[in-house]
């Protein structure tokens, strides 16, 4: 299918075309990103600078900087004394790194205990200068946790003991290992491709396979739907939105952790939206063609097929984002289609979007800009590295670890086989995303306008379930939470569930290792803070999965009905192909 052409919403066709100097400007600050790692240079300037300043300006924190210094020091000495006179060191350490036998001998016992050392007073300097703005602060706390992981003794082959025992009960064997994997790495790395495939998952195969077909397709997206798997079906189909920063099969990845394949067992009617991979003749697709050609498009087809019915809709991470902002857009105007609201991992008010903020300032989105302006999108790989970079230790030190050091490739689950099929963002929506919600928190400040129409949240009065995960560094709890205040549901649950921003959706019924949390409200003025409410939510053991397939049930018609079509000729939405599709395998 050609590629979006069309005259984005809100924009003069007429305007002329940037002038050199802007096309300048762009080039120029693109070539610096290179240098930097995509990082605007001068918020880190002015964060070391507003610290540097307030430190200055407190003599009394200097003393005790220098003071804990010395004392750590001589600390240190004092460690060095008793390990070269036999005297045992009976402390344990600090970080779960050191933890084993082999870091407790000399030198590599004074390695660990150095680091420690280091770490804590690099802290403490950060902390000293109190009048350092938070966001300066956050900044310079990512900064250091970068530096921390590379001076880390446990991340080099030399500083670590275990790692060198095994290279010499592998003769090295492991080092040639690595070095080959390095040199694969390296040379895809150079040919621009992405990791390699893992050939055991294999999408439509044993991946994104619920059986299903694809009803309708427009130039952004195809719409799936799920035949059933049940001798019959509540009467309100399911409605899914998944972010496009991400392929939808997250929530359909194996048999055992597939969201989809568990609803249609349910009994439930599921539609899935399939977001088309932008390429650069996509740039200027506004959030606005989101809304209309993407939630809106997919809602006309699924009340076409399955006439009559509420649906439920739900919406994961930017596509809860997306679901938010376009049923706002249809309660203003009286649309009644959407029964009820299921938002997962998915914020609205951006004001404390937790450690991505390090990421969004005027200069990181003006660099980001001209990052895009070079190509049209955003290329999946920058973004995964900026994730990354939240939790380097993890996802950066520890896999080069493994591969290049220990001579191991970590088979990849399900889960992270998808997360190596990677998408690209528009340059507008991504702009529009990055300013209007992060930067200047339109939505929830009420701003917020879909076709030139300013909408408001408060707009949703449905039934609303909302999934947070404990440990989100992508949209944290505490600021999904927030979507409470801003609504006006007086049938609300509150879910928080053990786990990450994906790990923590993804939690198949018999995931032995998971634990939520569930408070349901029963009017829409009781707004309980996020402390409240680990006060007062009831605590169970195991996914959350049943307790969300039992709520959607309690909001459907009791009786059930036989299975449905398959899409509707007659309306306009003949069954297309199997899915899953054309535009995940792009």
């Amino acid at each position: 299918m050609d590629a979006i052409v069309h005259t984005p919403t809100g924009a003069d066709p007429k305007l002329p075309a940037p002038s050199p100097g802007t096309e300048l400007v762009h080039a120029v600050r693109s070539q610096l990103s290179k240098a930097s790692g995509g990082l605007a240079t001068d918020d880190y300037l002015r964060a070391w600078w507003d610290w540097t300043v307030n430190l200055a300006m407190r003599p009394d924190q200097q003393v005790a900087l220098a003071a804990s210094a010395m004392s750590k020091v001589a600390e240190s000495w004092q460690f060095v004394q008793q390990q070269l006179s036999g005297q045992p060191h009976t402390q344990a350490p600090a970080d779960k790194a050191f933890a084993g036998a082999a870091w407790q001998q000399w030198p590599f016992n004074f390695y660990a205990h150095a680091y420690g050392h280091l770490a804590d007073w690099s802290l403490e300097a950060l902390e000293r200068a109190s009048g350092t703005a938070p966001q300066n602060q956050q900044r310079l706390q990512f900064l250091l946790r970068q530096a921390l992981a590379a001076a880390n003794p446990a991340h080099y082959l030399l500083t670590n003991p275990e790692l060198l025992e095994l290279t010499r009960a592998e003769a090295g064997a492991n080092l040639m290992r690595g070095a080959q994997y390095w040199a694969e790495d390296t040379l895809r790395l150079l040919q621009g491709a992405g990791p390699a495939p893992d050939e055991r998952f294999r999408v439509g195969e044993n991946i994104a396979a619920t059986p299903g077909t694809v009803v309708f397709q427009n130039e952004l997206m195809e719409l799936i739907q799920y035949s059933a798997q049940s001798s019959s079906v509540y009467a309100e189909p399911i409605l899914i939105t998944p972010a496009w920063i991400m392929k939808y099969y997250i929530l359909d990845l194996s048999a055992a952790n597939s969201l989809v394949r568990y609803l249609v067992e349910q009994g439930f009617t599921v539609f899935m939206i399939s977001w088309k991979n932008p390429t650069s003749e996509d740039r200027e697709l506004s959030m606005d063609d989101y809304v209309e050609w993407g939630l809106i498009a997919a809602l006309d087809a699924v009340s076409a097929i399955i006439p009559n019915r509420p649906v439920h809709a739900v919406g994961y991470c930017i596509g809860g984002t997306l679901l938010s902002i376009g049923a706002a857009a249809l309660a203003r105007q009286g649309d009644k289609r959407i029964g009820t609201i299921t938002l997962f991992a998915a914020q609205t008010d951006f004001s404390e979007p937790g450690e991505l903020s390090v990421f969004i300032s005027p200069s990181q989105l003006a660099l980001l800009d001209s990052i895009m302006h070079q190509h049209g999108v955003l290329e999946s790989e920058r973004m995964g590295g900026a994730f990354a970079l939240l939790r380097s230790s993890d996802l950066i030190w520890a896999p080069a670890i493994d591969n290049y050091l220990r001579g191991q490739r970590t088979a990849p689950n399900d889960l992270m086989a998808w997360n190596a099929d990677g998408t690209r963002m528009p340059c507008r929506m991504h702009s529009e995303y990055l300013d209007r919600l992060y930067l200047h928190n339109e939505l929830a400040k009420g701003s917020f306008t879909v076709a030139g129409e300013v909408l408001s949240l408060s707009d949703l009065a449905v039934p609303m379930f909302i999934v947070g995960t404990e440990t989100d560094h992508v949209a944290p709890w505490k600021s999904v939470y927030k979507v409470r205040a801003l609504t006006q549901s007086s049938d609300y649950t509150f879910v928080l569930t053990s786990g990450g921003h994906n790990a923590g959706i993804i939690s198949g019924p018999s995931h032995p290792r998971r634990q939520h949390r569930t408070l349901h409200l029963a009017d829409e003025r009781t707004q309980p803070s996020p402390e409240q409410f680990l006060e007062s939510a009831e605590r169970h053991e195991g996914s959350w999965w049943p307790a969300w397939a039992r709520w959607l049930a309690s909001h459907s018609q009791p009786e059930r009905y036989t299975l449905p079509r398959i899409g509707n000729a007659e309306a306009g939405y003949a069954p297309l192909r199997a899915a899953p599709g054309e535009y995940v395998r792009g």
